[in-house]
């Protein structure tokens, strides 16, 4: 059998070298109450051609994202992938790549991952950057963490901006660190008062640029009052290309920076695989998690590259990793990296700029239609809208049209009603203008009835 190489006969002399009569012997400690030793309700084996016939019409009752209008961002927006990177990173030399237990053998992988980080540090504005993380999510608790250790506090301020799924994975991996979270209200208006909720405790404020509901704030005075105070400034991000065409996270005093790349790696996939970054200052680089590669001459005098600062726990003392980060999004990285290439430095500000001019174009589109409030006073390509009436079921009616018509804030925010009418919507350069007339001209008669 492919998938099934053992036999009967494999399987008895593997019992009979541990002394179990049965399979079932080996589950005696499981409780009945627990146990179903009844046959399983799912289909019979199938050919590999079955399978494939039936995968491919269970995928069919999806709706494509490419095959319809689509307005939809929430930290996973959409953006043209071109045919080049898929091609490059399925060479063999980068698809197999993994992490380099032996560097010195693997050169091409460091480069690569030397030259990304690279491209990382200089977006965001800061000094260094690691050879990437998991998800953005991972990335900005990871950096509470290391804002904790190089403060020695335990109270992190989270304000309402930052997207929900980063704060929910903040919360799950600082309460075992024993690290306090205040956890600001989701704040739509950018009215929230971060600086007056400082102390000498803080060991850290986390902010989102552009926030999840598409806002953008300078926060040069925030990063002034943090440092004044010994608090450091973590920023987070889940649109990297915003810092093409708005100041950077580092020009603005940040000490700490994150984000989620997915939507400039290999497209959205249903949300992954991810990609987290991490840039910091050079003074907290021996508190960075995860690893960093550099670049070294060999014993001939010839540029080669290394994984240096590798403070994880498969590389040192448990108590002394500042990570338990088990490997990078290598592959993700390769992709981000090619496209950041590809682009280069005028292309990434040149459609950072497409990206806000068809956001700008969705905004008056839509301010033109009766019963609907643009509630953003600045945006990146992303932006939130009230509707008049709930907005999940506006959604439900636009999806009837074949139309992926943003995001319910109620989706995020169940337990804020006042929220529910609330729509986040998205536009990059995917979105045609025919796309963008055809949403307005629904969504009208939708709230009309």
């Amino acid at each position: 059998m492919r998938y099934l190489p053992l036999t009967d006969a494999d399987r008895t002399k593997m019992l009979d070298a541990i002394g179990a009569k049965s399979i079932d012997e080996l589950y005696n400690d499981v409780p009945d109450a627990v146990y179903d030793k009844g046959e399983i309700n799912i289909p019979n084996h199938k050919s590999e051609m079955e399978v494939v016939d039936l995968m491919s019409k269970m995928a069919s009752k999806n709706i494509s994202a490419s095959s319809v209008p689509f307005f939809i961002g929430a930290g996973c927006a959409k953006h043209y992938i071109p045919s080049a990177t898929d091609y490059l990173i399925q060479r063999g030399e980068f698809l197999t790549a993994y992490t380099p237990y032996q560097p010195e053998v693997s050169q091409g992988t460091l480069q690569v991952l030397f030259e990304f980080q690279t491209q990382v540090a200089m977006i965001m504005g800061m000094e260094i950057a690691n050879a990437s993380m998991y998800d953005g999510a991972t990335a900005t608790a990871e950096a509470v963490s290391m804002a904790s250790r190089i403060t020695k506090r335990k109270k992190a301020i989270i304000s309402g901006g930052v997207h929900p799924h980063f704060k929910e994975v903040i919360k799950g991996f600082t309460q075992f660190i024993e690290i306090e979270c205040d956890d600001l209200a989701p704040d739509v208006l950018g009215l929230e008062d971060l600086i007056g909720r400082i102390d000498e405790q803080t060991a850290c404020v986390v902010v989102q640029l552009p926030n999840f509901l598409g806002g953008i704030k300078d926060y040069t005075a925030l990063a002034g009052e943090c440092h004044k105070n010994g608090t450091l400034l973590i920023v987070a991000n889940s649109e990297p290309l915003a810092f093409g065409a708005i100041k950077s996270p580092g020009e603005m005093g940040a000490d700490i920076v994150t984000a989620e790349a997915l939507s400039l790696t290999v497209g959205m996939s249903f949300g992954g695989p991810a990609l987290g970054l991490l840039a910091t200052k050079k003074e907290y680089i021996r508190n960075m998690p995860g690893r960093i590669c550099g670049q070294t001459t060999d014993s001939d005098g010839k540029r080669g590259f290394v994984l240096t600062l590798s403070t994880r726990e498969q590389h040192i003392r448990r108590e002394k990793a500042t990570s338990n980060i088990c490997t990078n999004s290598g592959l993700m990285a390769t992709a981000f990296s090619i496209n950041m290439t590809m682009l280069g430095e005028k292309g990434y500000k040149s459609l950072a700029l497409q990206n806000h001019a068809k956001a700008v174009q969705l905004k008056k589109a839509l301010s033109e239609v009766a019963k609907i409030k643009v509630l953003n006073t600045s945006f990146f390509n992303e932006f939130v809208v009230d509707l008049g009436q709930d907005a999940a079921n506006v959604c439900d009616e636009l999806l009837k049209q074949k139309i992926l018509g943003g995001v319910p804030l109620s989706k995020f925010y169940p337990s804020y009603p006042e929220l529910r009418n609330h729509l986040l919507v998205c536009a990059t350069e995917v979105n045609k203008d025919e796309d963008i007339n055809l949403f307005a001209t629904k969504l009208a008669e939708v709230l009309n009835g």
